[in-house]
Formats: structure tokens, sequence, C-alpha cells
């Protein structure tokens, strides 16, 4: 009997000390902040953004808006389509005074600033880099041919300078490659390979040279760019007289140009006409010494 109160009292125990390993598990787990649930995301900026497809075709109709906006610039944009004159050749822009596409843009700035003044100008000059096209193809010339070649809001001005003046000025176009109209130019090329002006005569209605009088007054037609923003190089420009800004942009001015000279029966040629000489005998090329 006594062994049987033994293992009854064994088992009781056992059993006593499995519940309370229960009942203190449990009461553990109750003692344990509840584990919190992650928050659902909140909608961001796009949380409700549709992707739709449409097929772009004719059957889309206009969007009364934008055809508002393009009824404003629809002219200007056939104006850049209408034909101002032909072009008989390649216009090209490279090397000593910008190529005949220098020579066009300077022939045309001192034809028209010739024409607005009523007096004969003497010399034209511009900067190779506000031409932004390298060629001009054969064929006709429309008004956006000059709008990217000449993109800038350059006006044309007018100013006197002093025959010693002018020699300065010229040598700045020699030794920056720039474009001229109006003279006869005869240069260099150094060892270092850069330009140097030689001698510079003017050119007459007939083209004929004559002498640049350093005491004498010419009158000069270049860009407002070249006076207002041309640093150190151009400022003989501002030492020039009677400045005159001729209240007409560089491109309309050429626009101008062609058209009068469609007008005259006359196409636009590329003109090379040896108003850049280029004196080889006295020039380094390639290490050589000048010739003797």
């Amino acid at each position: 009997m006594k062994k049987s109160v033994n293992k009854i009292t064994a088992r009781s125990l056992s059993w006593l000390f499995s519940l309370l390993l229960l009942a203190l598990g449990a009461a553990f787990v109750s003692a344990q902040p509840a584990t919190k649930a992650a928050p659902a995301p909140s909608p961001g900026p796009d949380a409700r953004a549709k992707v739709t497809e449409t097929l772009v075709d004719s059957l889309i109709s206009n969007d009364p808006g934008v055809d508002k906006m393009l009824t404003a610039y629809s002219p200007k944009v056939r104006e850049l389509e209408v034909v101002v004159g032909r072009l008989k050749g390649e216009l090209k822009k490279g090397g000593i005074g910008a190529g005949s596409l220098g020579n066009f843009v300077t022939d045309g700035m001192r034809a028209q600033a010739s024409l607005k003044l009523g007096k004969r100008i003497d010399l034209a000059v511009m900067n190779g880099g506000g031409m932004r096209r390298n060629t001009i193809g054969e064929g006709e010339l429309r008004a956006r041919d000059i709008f990217e070649l000449l993109p800038f809001e350059n006006a044309l001005v007018t100013l006197e300078l002093t025959g010693e003046q002018v020699m300065r000025l010229l040598g700045v176009v020699v030794s920056s490659r720039e474009a001229q109209s109006g003279a006869r130019l005869t240069y260099k090329i150094k060892a270092d390979k850069s330009a140097e002006l030689e001698t510079a005569r003017l050119l007459d209605e007939k083209r004929s040279e004559k002498e640049i009088d350093p005491k004498a007054v010419y009158s000069v037609v270049t860009i407002d760019y070249l006076i207002n923003v041309g640093g150190a190089r151009y400022a003989v420009l501002r030492e020039g007289t009677n400045q005159k800004a001729l209240g007409i942009t560089l491109r309309d001015a050429m626009i101008a140009y062609v058209k009068s000279e469609a007008a005259a029966g006359r196409d636009i040629k590329p003109n090379l006409d040896g108003r850049f000489v280029f004196d080889r005998a006295n020039s380094v090329l390639s290490g050589e010494a000048p010739s003797p």
C-alpha cells in the first residue's frame, strides 16, 4: 500500500510539474507585448495613376489648345520656307576669311550698309564664329538657310576709323582668320602656325587697289557683338567715331541682300576673288624655313 501511495504521489507530482510549466509558459507569453502588425503601405502620389495605351493615327482629333498655339507660329514657319534667291554653286566656310561663306556675308553687309546710308562703305568685318553653317548647297536659297547660317540677333553698326586703325583691325582679321569685304590682304604663316598680315590695300568700285592712308578716315560696317563683346582683340572698333546702329539685324540684311540680287536677275555665287593672298615664299610650312 505504501508503494502504491508513493507511485501515485510521484505520478501526481509529475503532472503538477507539467501543469506548472504550462501555466508559467502561458503567463510568460501573455506578459510579452503583442507583436505589431506591419503597417499597410500608405498610398504614394502615383497610387491612383493609370496607364493607358492610345494608338496615334489620323483618327485622333486635334487638341484645340495646341491648335491655337500653333496658329500663332504657323505664319512664321511658312516664312522660313520662302525662296529668297538662288545659289549657283556651293558656299563653304573654312580657312582664312571663312571661305566663300565669309565672302558672301561680308559682301552682303557692305552692300546693305551702303544702301542704308546712301554712301559707299569701305570695309565690312565679320567673325567666322557667328556663321553657324559650314556649307550651303546649290539651289534655291530659302529664308531658313539664312536663319540657320546667322541665328543670332546681331545688328549692323557703322563707324569711322583712321587708316592707322584700319590697319590694326585688318591685322586682327588675318590673325583671327575672320571675314572681310573691301580689302586685299597679303599674309604669311609663321612657325607657330599663326597668320600675320603683311600688306593691306582697299579696293575701289572697279576692284582696283588703293593705299590706306594712315591719317585718312574710312567707313566700316560690322556687328554690335564685336564692338560690345569682342574683347581686347576688337578694342580698335571701340576707338571708332560716328558709330551708328542701322536698325537692322545681320540676318535680315542678308535676306534683303539675296532678294535684291534675285530682283536684279543675279544668282548668288561662291566668290573666292583673291581678297586674301597667301605669301607662300615667306611662310613657314611644316617646319620649313621661308624660301630665300
